[in-house]
């Protein structure tokens, strides 16, 4: 009988272990949406992190591109330190029915391109929720389940192991050369952790890209209750170079990196300065928002409603890179590498171009360089990696006490590194 039950326990695990990863990036899924957003209410700066049982609010906006209001309705799913689901049932990680309408919403006036703009608050009166960890919120059409139109992800900390970061460019691999290192202390005296070297997982990441996220497991040593995570590869970060920046946030003149501005039926037609390789260049400070745009109209005070869209054009001139693909980085493509954020290349021109539909604002972006065969982008290619790059850093600290089914989310950490 014993020797069934471990069979059956095997087998499940090697079932687990083959099933597809679940795919919880935030997204968007109809191409009638545009510019979501997902934010600390509150501060545009802030990571989408709230802290349990506080006045905290995640903000999360986007547009539907319309003439009139459709009904959306969202719904939340618990997800560990990965990102996968789980598999808690709703009441085990919230207060209400795992249902909410979209009420709050206003139509787009005096713009070219008709949208309707949506907006709503986690928690409310009727989605709150109980547990900490990482959450993935879901809309769909009232009159249809099924269809996700948009997925984005958010979390709920409890805050009860502070975080110490630090980043440096004195890294194991080279001195101030092309890396950059992070230190890192948790502090669990108060978060009920029993076991630092198992119970733990440590998730940092760079800018906010998810392909360079990295997981620790195993700390390097212990100070009385203090973990510290320091002196180990995964903590090694490509330098990378100042995002690239536009704006486009009038139609009448060209903003910061715009060379022109064109009206073609349906759409103003934005295109940019031609960008070029880096990585030979000299560093040269920028102070930029590390990914982030910002929904504007140089004379409006209402942007959210009274920002156009319009055709945005990007072109890099570079030869063609056999079997490699590149993708424009940052918040506007969701940090997917997709089809919205491939640039391809044309062979006519000798450049590689992108067109795309955005909102008007201020634009952070950068190029990734995707090897063969490789599972994340690299900046050294094209952006170069400069050890004197000014980056955000944050951290996510999870543990899963003895008896729990979930990863609770203890601590989070954010630091912009001043080299």
């Amino acid at each position: 009988m014993k020797r069934l039950a471990l069979l059956i326990i095997t087998a499940a695990l090697f079932a687990a272990a083959a099933r597809p990863a679940t795919d919880t990036m935030t997204g968007i899924f109809n191409e009638r949406i545009k510019s979501l957003q997902i934010k600390l209410d509150g501060d545009d700066f802030a990571m989408p992190v709230i802290v349990l049982n506080s006045p905290d609010r995640i903000r999360i906006s986007f547009d539907h591109l319309a003439e009139d209001r459709e009904y959306f309705r969202y719904s939340l799913t618990h997800c560990n330190a990965m990102w996968q689901p789980s598999g808690l049932v709703d009441s085990e990680f919230l207060d209400g029915f795992n249902e909410g309408t979209i009420d709050d919403y206003d139509f787009s006036r005096a713009t070219t391109v008709h949208y309707v703009h949506y907006s709503l608050t986690v928690p409310n009166e009727q989605v709150a929720p109980l547990i900490s960890g990482n959450y993935l919120l879901k809309i769909y059409p009232e009159s249809d389940p099924d269809s996700v139109l948009v997925q984005c992800r958010f979390m709920v900390s409890e805050e009860t192991a502070p975080v110490a970061l630090m980043a440096s460019a004195q890294t194991d691999i080279d001195y101030n050369r092309s890396h950059q290192q992070l230190s890192i202390i948790v502090d669990t005296e108060r978060a009920g952790v029993e076991d630092p070297f198992n119970d733990l997982i440590v998730v940092a990441g760079q800018n906010g890209r998810l392909d360079s996220e990295v997981a620790l497991r195993q700390p390097l040593r212990m100070q009385g209750r203090k973990v510290v995570y320091e002196h180990q590869p995964q903590l090694i970060f490509d330098a990378g170079n100042e995002y690239r920046r536009f704006e486009i946030v009038s139609d009448t003149y060209p903003g910061m990196g715009v060379e022109g501005i064109d009206y073609l039926h349906p759409y103003y037609h934005y295109t940019l300065y031609t960008d070029g390789e880096r990585d030979e260049e000299n560093y040269v400070y920028d102070q930029t928002q590390h990914g982030r745009y910002f929904v504007r109209n140089y004379n409006s005070s209402e942007s959210d409603t009274e920002a156009d869209y319009g055709v945005v054009h990007f072109t890099l001139d570079m030869p063609e890179a056999p079997g490699s693909m590149i993708f424009l980085d940052g918040d506007f493509v969701q940090r997917r590498f997709d089809d919205n954020s491939r640039m391809q290349y044309n062979h006519a021109a000798a450049r590689y171009e992108r067109s795309m539909l955005l909102k008007q604002g201020a634009y952070n972006y950068q190029y990734l360089i995707v090897p063969p065969g490789a599972r994340r982008g690299y900046t050294s290619k094209i952006e170069g990696d400069k050890y004197q790059t000014v980056n955000e850093y944050t951290v996510r600290v999870y543990t899963r006490r003895r008896g729990e089914r979930y990863d609770r989310l203890i601590g989070t950490a954010a630091v912009v590194n001043q080299l």
